[in-house]
């Protein structure tokens, strides 16, 4: 049995330490702003990247193409190890499509490699759980097709619920439509988002107040969450402060024993804007 790698995008937003650490392979989206690609290679400071949105700044991104897939998965190849790449919902995005492009050429020319893609429908610290989970069963032993079946089979159990100060950077880039956009024009109202079946946004309710929205998408959350479960992943816009309140209460009301924080990076948040934040855990469904 080859051995082999996980790989998957930088719209997981895990941190490069993590990555590091496990050995998780990572192809950068490319994120244009103010006339600069930024990327892996050209990093914007997250801090920096929500500043200028505050300021006024417009973001868009750019998906992996077949060729940046590639060079992600042949030096594996060439090393004698196969592939299991988790990649950003292709419901958001044409990266996982770039990916199996790529996987299946390299292995035409190389008969003995095997180059998976899963399609993981999420994006954010959502697509990181999963990832996070697999590393987890990865380096228990679990061989790569067995793993792969288990990522298809329990990605539909990863649940994430999302609240953002403004619609409108969800509906320029394309994302949700005018008539969910017009919510978040509204004073004082603010959006309950969740990641449906089909690896999209979708906006299925409604607070008024940003506190309320805290609470909504915490509750939501645990009342899907597994039982036992006791890890929740937690997104934020650069409002630090608020991702750690909500990570006290979800350790003394709810009893979870181990979570990150992170930034929603640059990929994610140039279509959430600033002030976004998500919670995501494994659950009974989405």
């Amino acid at each position: 049995m080859r051995p082999y790698v996980i790989t998957t995008d930088s719209s997981a937003d895990l941190e490069d330490s993590y990555l590091k650490e496990h050995q998780i392979g990572m192809v950068s989206l490319n994120c244009l702003l103010d006339g600069e690609v930024y990327n892996a290679e050209n990093p914007l400071p997250v801090k920096e990247f929500y500043a200028k949105i505050r300021a006024g700044a417009m973001p868009t991104t750019a998906q992996v193409n077949p060729e940046q897939a590639r060079v992600l998965f042949e030096p594996y190849i060439k090393q004698g190890m196969d592939v299991l790449h988790l990649a950003f919902s292709s419901g958001l995005s044409g990266s996982c499509q770039s990916a199996v492009i790529a996987a299946n050429e390299l292995m035409e020319e190389y008969p003995d490699s095997r180059i998976v893609v899963v399609d993981t429908l999420l994006a954010a610290m959502g697509q990181g759980l999963l990832v996070y989970r697999a590393v987890q069963k990865k380096e228990a032993g679990m061989p790569l097709e067995e793993l792969a079946r288990w990522c298809e089979e329990n990605k539909m159990k990863i649940a994430s619920y999302v609240t953002v100060d403004d619609l409108n950077h969800l509906y320029r880039g394309g994302r949700i439509s005018r008539s969910s956009a017009v919510l978040g024009s509204m004073v004082g109202i603010k959006p309950i988002i969740r990641i449906n079946d089909e690896g999209k946004l979708e906006v299925i309710g409604k607070a008024r107040g940003r506190k309320k929205a805290v609470q909504t998408i915490i509750e939501k959350l645990m009342d899907l969450i597994q039982d036992g479960e006791k890890t929740v992943f937690i997104s934020h816009g650069d409002c630090l402060e608020e991702a750690e309140a909500i990570r006290d209460t979800l350790v003394e009301k709810y009893g979870i024993e181990e979570t990150m924080i992170n930034f929603v990076g640059p990929v994610v948040g140039s279509h959430t804007g600033a002030g976004v934040l998500a919670v995501f855990a494994m659950a009974k469904s989405r």
